[in-house]
């Protein structure tokens, strides 16, 4: 149904939505005007925004037959029929008309990797495989501070799949308040033993460039747009790990 010859993704810039608290960011991002290329839906993602891709790769029989996915059950089986972009899994279904076969075995060549184990993964590898400019993630979270005892699987093949991304010169910006890549660490928090220091080194972009330098040398940490001083409220957490 979708010839993806017909929509060249090289150097395009691409969101991606997951289903994980920091996916607010996105909805923050477009109403302070950021514009993509494309925005691709995990899972029921494609159900609250305006995809132009959607990464389901449980069977369809999962929503439709049963009642596995829980409260997503619902909103999966009105959506997932009616959706009129490439849904990409791993098996057609009568039922849902728009599903393409994910492309396993090209990005599995094209990549010299197989590690998946949600559907995520398989969005940053096809975004690998198609030369994508950049790649904007949001609600990729798996674990939260407010709950130090619970993680989802996943963090690690995401995280392998966007390492693999940066060294082929992709661009990757995680949502501000999302774990992926630590990025809701603070900046005099990231780099492990040198945090316990006074005045600790901090690494940030300076013209596009990753400068190390010093923490009392860095006025004020640039708050990312659209959050403004926002803290996760939680119990609390050891000050040093």
């Amino acid at each position: 149904m979708f010839e993806e010859d017909k929509m060249p993704l090289a150097g395009k810039k691409i969101a991606i939505v997951a289903m994980g608290r920091s996916q607010l960011d996105y909805h923050l991002s477009i109403s302070h005007s950021q514009e993509y290329d494309e925005v691709w839906a995990i899972g029921s993602m494609c159900a609250v925004v305006k995809a132009d891709r959607a990464f389901v790769m449980d069977p369809a029989t999962r929503f439709f037959d049963t009642f596995d996915a829980g409260p997503q059950t619902k909103v999966m089986c009105r959506t997932l029929p009616r959706l009129e972009i490439p849904i990409y899994s791993c098996v057609k279904d009568n039922r849902v008309p728009a599903i393409e076969l994910y492309p396993l075995e090209e990005v599995i060549k094209a990549t010299g990797c197989a590690y998946f184990n949600n559907s995520i993964a398989y969005a940053i590898a096809f975004a690998l495989y198609q030369e994508v400019g950049t790649i904007n993630m949001f609600g990729a979270d798996f674990t939260y501070k407010t709950n130090v005892h619970f993680g989802e699987m996943g963090r690690a093949c995401c995280e392998f799949w966007l390492s693999k991304c940066i060294q082929k010169n992709i661009d990757v910006s995680i949502a501000p308040s999302s774990s992926l890549l630590d990025t809701n660490v603070p900046i005099k928090e990231k780099l492990y033993g040198y945090h316990r220091l006074e005045d600790s080194p901090v690494v940030y972009l300076e013209k596009g460039e990753l400068v190390v330098g010093k923490f009392s040398d860095v006025l004020e940490e640039e708050k990312p747009s659209g959050i403004s001083g926002r803290k996760d409220i939680g119990p609390p957490e050891p000050e040093v790990y």
